[in-house]
């Protein structure tokens, strides 16, 4: 969750302009207005991943420049829409602009909401050139940061989308394979999915199973779960619904940086600047969209000013960045005027909320959560809350705080704890490597 008023927003900017789906247009001149509008912090980020030898700059835009001519027909689903299993892929492609030593897809697979509906989700792959081990290769399942609701918010739709994913590199360098999820609703077409904990937890375990089924990966069944702010709380849900939802998979263990938690408590901290305003946008859209039709109440009238209600869907078309001044634009007067109402006591969206906050229940495998000391978007103290219930439930939890880290440099400060800490946490079976050939 993070917003472009966010000084330490929640991850590096997403490839995202205000040009119609699905013809997304531009993505070459996203990187250098997001360089210019949303600080020193995404700045200095952004850069980190961009020296860090994964392209030469010329080879990336040249590359990403080639993909945007079939991003349109790619994520134009076709009518009538084929059902099919969780996990199956329904389309691929291969990205020129994948990191050096790897290869890489975008693809679109099937996967469920949380009405058990059957829907196409999109998202990218990306797996070491090299020779797989016996057993193949352990899968992160990667949970993204917000990046706004939209269809055309999504992190695939970038030029370059394996800058979005935290710890990318270390996770490759490793031996895995890395899939990220769009989520519901983003780049293809489909119900909304803002912080509805069972839709984007399906639909990160859906990836990995897309990763298995696509020919070059060499995925096994082996999974680790990993997530930023929005995507903690993704991957959270997942982990909670992995063993009854996805048998197939082993999950190993799960890490978070920063998750959004308790969302009731999260909205109201946060809903007295531009940031709170504008998550509250995407959440209260998105809830009266997916819930409003079966739940009596669950419309945005119910607890948000007029003002706020009057203005809600229109800030949900809008990204984080890219469209950092129309965001500002229409927060900014309703800081102080969105809320009518308390979201953890009036109904039903204190019952819609706690349903979609992760935690209540014991994890089967090892969690790591990692948090800023100088968060501003999601407190440090609601992320010990939410590690304390977890530790009185049974879950083993490793807490580490990274000091003078706010929001938006978290995950990418934690991401070497959280491969170190995979050594022992989801050891590889003791076999010896392979010799063969990649696929």
């Amino acid at each position: 969750m993070s917003t472009p008023s966010d000084p330490n927003p929640s991850g590096p900017p997403p490839a995202s302009t205000p040009s119609a789906v699905p013809a997304r247009r531009g993505r070459g001149r996203v990187i250098r207005r997001a360089l210019a509008g949303v600080g020193l912090v995404v700045a200095i980020g952004l850069g980190l991943v961009i020296a860090s030898g994964y392209w030469t700059a010329d080879r990336r835009l040249a590359e990403g420049a080639v993909e945007q001519a079939t991003e349109s027909p790619f994520y134009r689903l076709p009518d009538p829409l084929p059902s099919a299993a969780p996990g199956t892929i329904l389309r691929q492609e291969p990205l020129l602009s994948a990191p050096n030593g790897a290869r890489a897809w975008r693809i679109l697979y099937h996967s469920t909401d949380v009405h058990g509906s059957d829907i196409v989700v999109s998202g990218v792959v990306v797996a070491p050139d090299s020779p797989a081990p016996p057993g193949g290769r352990p899968i992160v399942s990667w949970g993204h940061p917000t990046t706004g609701a939209a269809q055309r918010c999504a992190p695939s739709l970038g030029i370059a989308p394996f800058d979005l994913i935290e710890g990318l590199q270390q996770f490759l360098d490793a031996g895995y394979v890395v899939v990220a999820t769009d989520y519901s609703g983003m780049g293809a077409a489909g119900p909304d999915s803002y912080l509805i904990g069972d839709t984007e937890g399906n639909n990160v375990l859906d990836a990995a199973l897309a990763a298995r089924a696509l020919d070059g990966t060499d995925a096994g069944d082996r999974l680790v779960l990993w997530g930023h702010s929005q995507g903690g709380q993704a991957v959270l849900f997942a982990a909670q619904r992995a063993a009854d939802y996805a048998p197939e998979l082993h999950l190993q263990a799960v890490a978070v940086a920063a998750p959004a938690t308790n969302l009731a408590e999260l909205l109201k901290a946060d809903v007295e600047d531009v940031s709170g305003v504008t998550i509250g946008s995407y959440a209260f859209a998105a809830y009266s969209s997916v819930y409003g039709p079966t739940t009596p109440g669950a419309t945005l009238d119910s607890i948000l000013t007029p003002e706020g209600a009057a203005v809600t869907d229109e800030m949900a078309e809008l990204c984080l960045f890219g469209q950092n001044k129309e965001l500002h634009d229409i927060a900014t007067p309703l800081i102080g005027r969105y809320l009518a109402g308390d979201p953890a006591t009036a109904e039903p969206w204190a019952t819609l909320l706690a349903e979609n906050t992760p935690g209540g229940v014991r994890l089967p495998v090892p969690l790591f959560v990692a948090q800023g000391d100088t968060d501003q978007l999601v407190r440090p103290e609601i992320t010990a809350q939410f590690v304390a219930g977890e530790r009185a439930l049974g879950t083993e939890v490793t807490f580490e705080t990274i000091a003078d880290t706010g929001h938006g440099l978290v995950a990418l400060r934690a991401a070497p704890k959280v491969v170190d800490w995979l050594k022992t946490a989801a050891p590889a079976p003791a076999t010896a490597p392979s010799t063969s050939p990649a696929g």
